[in-house]
């Protein structure tokens, strides 16, 4: 088998290609622990009054508790001329698990508001090498208890509540997903996963395709689940509510919708997730967008293939929710 050590890989986008250079100013390549400390600084998401300017959108700060009862940060995000109780989304943002905040990444989750008149709440949580497994997934598992818990006074409607995360923050998407359903928590609508962090084995052959080139590369992928996990990474302990690809039991999860591209690390992890819960007797839809490197509609949302996962996810999103 060609695991990507003989330079074969597939191309990305033409209209892509061209951005990576103005991405790689922001998001190297590599990334390995040294560069953490940057990486929090370059990958912080912009000012709530940059993220809302010309949006219909009305927001406010909770304080919720995280594992342990530590206090963690939460910003909810309505539309102005909302009434009544809306579907719900909790939001899990991107960052390799050692960085990004609550506002990383939200452009595209924002429309959703605008759009489909969803209660979005984007959540805070600890971040590794500082915080490592399990405070991350147990963050993200206490705000989704807590949501639930307070739907009434967050205005969301609890037969209508989704959970999506982004790269990182798909994988602890669905690792919450699975710890629902196993200890008889809130009953999800859905869980939406952008190009999601499941594995931390790295051995598919995507891993190790891309090497130094596109965004999020093998080393980097090793660098956030060392430090997550320490010297766990790879072993037979790791928690599938941490890598979820690790689940061996895919039934009675709620539908869910996976997006990657096909020149990126997560494309075969992406894609055998979707295969697992086809085969549990599950419902997913699956996207992989031939040429797109990871994360390429926040980094490239002008290109016609950004625009197309972004169209396609809207749809699904507003079929999942209709009555």
């Amino acid at each position: 088998m060609d695991d990507g050590s003989s330079g074969r890989r597939p191309p990305f986008d033409p209209e892509l290609r061209a951005g990576l250079a103005v991405v790689g100013g922001v998001f190297p390549p590599t990334i390995t622990p040294d560069l953490i400390g940057f990486m929090r600084r370059s990958y912080a998401g912009p000012p709530l009054e940059m993220l809302l300017a010309g949006r219909a959108i009305l927001t406010e700060d909770r304080v919720f508790p995280g594992a342990g009862g530590h206090e963690l940060l939460a910003t909810v995000f309505r539309p102005e001329s909302a009434t009544g109780l809306r579907p719900g989304v909790l939001f899990v943002h991107s960052g390799g698990l050692m960085f990004g905040d609550r506002f990383s990444g939200l452009d595209r989750m924002l429309e959703f508001v605008e759009d489909l008149g969803v209660v979005l709440i984007s959540i805070e949580y600890r971040l590794a090498p500082e915080y490592p497994d399990p405070y991350p997934r147990d963050d993200v598992y206490a705000a989704l208890e807590w949501v639930a818990s307070r739907a009434d006074d967050l205005g969301v409607r609890l037969d209508r509540l989704l959970i999506a995360g982004a790269s990182a923050g798909g994988g602890l998407a669905a690792g919450a997903a699975l710890a629902a359903r196993d200890r008889g928590g809130p009953r999800l609508r859905g869980q939406l996963l952008d190009y999601p962090m499941l594995d931390d084995r790295g051995t598919t052959r995507s891993t190790h395709q891309f090497d130094g080139i596109g965004v999020w590369d093998r080393i980097s992928n090793e660098t956030g689940w060392s430090a997550l996990l320490g010297d766990a990474r790879g072993g037979p302990d790791v928690s599938p509510y941490a890598a979820p690809a690790r689940a061996t039991d895919l039934r009675d999860l709620p539908p869910a919708f996976i997006d990657v591209g096909s020149a990126e690390i997560f494309r075969d992890e992406a894609v055998a997730f979707a295969d697992g819960l086809w085969n549990a007797g599950g419902h997913a839809e699956l996207h992989v967008w031939p040429g797109g490197f990871h994360a390429f509609d926040i980094f490239a949302p002008h290109t016609a293939l950004s625009r197309g996962m972004i169209q396609t996810r809207r749809a699904w999103m507003a079929r999942l929710l209709a009555d």
